[in-house]
């Protein structure tokens, strides 16, 4: 049996009606890396996710949306313009029972804010304004194609991964992580600090990595080594 791969996905909002969307290759990955994915849309009512949970394997935080500022103590500097309230409540609700469960863990981009956040963590809401001396971390020509160099932590699961102390990456975002949350280290940053990927220094199974593998794994195979990775630990 292959392992049931949970997805969670954006929730776009008009005045007629609601869409949970997913981007494709994070389903063609997960099918790659030997998954099952099963998408979980936003849930009016939480109460609803234990179902969920009592199916899938292992959960994968997409990216997307900034998670609300208000999850950190902060209100929004102006630079934020896309959140949801109802993708907010929802994969909260479902990081702390999947947390809680000893569920395998995998975020995103956004996703690997996500976990920060909800483990008491918080961000810089904007780096370009916020990080002196920052790089640029938002291109948005390819995101199959490498834009900026990460260091990674000899030991690490993202080391384990591509056996690499450099890597190229892509990237698209404007936030990252600031203070860690608990349980958490840092296994990898881009060459002006900016955090790349955590993962859990408890028995638990946590992975972030703040570029997007799913969307190089199209045409570089290398990428789909950490869906691999993670999906094989879903086996366990």
């Amino acid at each position: 049996m292959k392992p049931i791969i949970g997805l969670t996905c954006q929730y776009d909002s008009t005045i007629n009606r609601g869409v949970n969307r997913i981007n494709c290759e994070y389903i063609s990955a997960v099918l790659e890396a030997g998954g099952m994915p099963l998408v979980i849309p936003n849930l009016q009512n939480t109460d609803d996710i234990e179902m969920y949970l009592n199916v899938i394997d292992g959960i994968i935080f997409t990216g997307g949306e900034d998670v609300s500022a208000h999850y950190f103590g902060e209100e929004p500097v102006k630079e934020i313009t896309e959140v949801s309230r109802d993708r907010d409540m929802t994969e909260m609700a479902l990081f702390e029972k999947a947390y809680e469960k000893g569920i395998p863990i995998f975020g995103i981009c956004r996703g690997m804010q996500l976990i920060n956040i909800a483990l008491g963590g918080n961000m810089y809401q904007d780096i370009y304004t916020q990080v002196p001396g920052v790089h640029g971390h938002s291109c948005e020509i390819s995101l199959q194609e490498g834009y900026h160099s990460i260091n990674i932590a000899r030991n690490s699961i993202v080391y384990e991964i591509f056996v690499k102390e450099r890597l190229l990456v892509n990237s698209l975002h404007h936030q990252a992580l600031k203070n860690l949350g608990k349980d958490l280290k840092i296994t990898a940053k881009a060459l002006d600090g900016i955090v790349e990927a955590i993962e859990s220094t408890n028995e638990k199974f946590v992975l972030g990595l703040q570029f997007h593998p799913e969307t190089m794994a199209m045409k570089y195979k290398e990428f789909v080594k950490p869906f691999k990775y993670f999906i094989d630990r879903c086996k366990i």
